[in-house]
C-alpha cells in the first residue's frame, strides 16, 4: 500500500482497508470524542473537486458499515453547493449518515477578514443542511495553521495538535500514500488514534491514474455545463 496510487484506488480497496482497522480492533470516531491513547480512527473527507462524486462515495461507505466528517468548501471554482444539483449531493450524504463540515481557504484573496468570511460561510452551510457546523478543515493549509491549537471563528480545526500531532495522520492528497501506508503507521504500531484523509475524486470510477481520474471529471463536467446551458437558452426562448 506504500506505493498505491489512485489507478489502484476503489470503494472495494477502501473497505477492505478500513475492514483492516476493524481486525486490530480500531473503533472509528467522530474528531468530537476521539482519545490519542485509543485505538480510534477517525475519518475526514475533503471534497476538493466534485460533490456528486462525493455524495456517490458517501453512499457507498454507508454500504460498507462506515461513517465519516466530509467537508465542503463555499467558495470552490469546481462546484457550488448552494445550486440545485449541490443541495441535493449534500443530502446525499446527510442522509447517508454522515456529518459535513466547512473545508475553508484561508488563502483565498477578498476584502472581508478571515474571521468575518469564515463566520458568513459557517452560517451559510449550516443553513444548507440544516444542523449546526461543529469542525473546520482547511484547504491547501499555510503553516501559519499546521500546529495551531487555537480554534479559528471559534470552531475547532483538523490540523489542530490533538486532531493532527498528538494522533497519527495520513492523507491520499495527490492520489497516493505519501504520509505512508496507514496501516502501517506508527500511531497504529504504537495502537494510537490516527486521523485519516482522503478525497473521494481518487476512489470513485474506474481505475484510472490521478490524472485521468481529473481528465474523466472535466469530461463529465463539460457535458453538466453544456446541458445546463442549453436548458437555460430553452427557458429565454419560451420567455421572449
Amino acid at each position: 500500500m506504500n506505493k498505491m496510487t489512485a489507478e489502484s484506488f476503489s470503494i472495494e480497496l477502501y473497505g477492505e482497508m478500513l475492514d483492516a482497522f476493524n481486525n486490530k480492533d480500531y473503533e472509528f470516531v467522530d474528531f468530537d470524542s476521539v482519545n490519542p491513547n485509543r485505538r480510534e480512527i477517525v475519518l475526514r473527507h475533503d471534497i476538493d473537486v466534485c460533490l456528486s462524486r462525493a455524495a456517490d462515495f458517501a453512499e457507498e461507505e454507508k454500504r460498507l458499515g462506515y461513517k465519516s466528517h466530509y467537508f465542503v468548501l463555499m467558495t470552490s471554482e469546481q462546484y457550488n453547493p448552494a445550486s440545485q444539483i449541490g443541495r441535493i449531493c449534500i443530502n446525499r450524504i446527510l442522509d447517508a449518515g454522515h456529518r459535513v463540515g466547512l473545508h475553508f481557504d484561508a488563502a483565498l484573496e477578498c476584502q472581508e477578514s478571515i474571521e468575518k468570511r469564515g463566520e458568513r460561510e459557517v452560517k451559510e452551510l449550516s443553513e444548507l443542511i440544516g444542523s449546526d457546523i461543529s469542525m473546520v478543515s482547511f484547504h491547501r493549509p499555510t503553516k501559519k495553521w499546521i500546529n495551531n491549537p487555537e480554534n479559528i471563528f471559534g470552531l475547532p480545526h483538523t490540523y489542530q495538535p490533538k486532531f493532527f500531532s498528538n494522533i497519527g495522520y495520513c492523507s491520499d492528497s495527490r492520489g497516493g500514500w505519501y504520509n505512508g501506508n496507514p496501516i502501517s503507521n506508527k500511531a497504529i504500531k504504537e495502537q494510537r488514534a490516527l486521523q485519516l484523509l482522503t478525497h473521494p475524486i481518487w476512489w470513485v470510477g474506474p481505475s484510472l491514474s490521478p490524472i485521468e481520474r481529473l481528465e474523466s471529471y472535466l469530461v463529465e463536467s463539460q457535458k453538466r455545463i453544456k446541458a445546463d446551458l442549453n436548458q437555460n437558452i430553452t427557458l429565454l426562448k419560451n420567455n421572449t
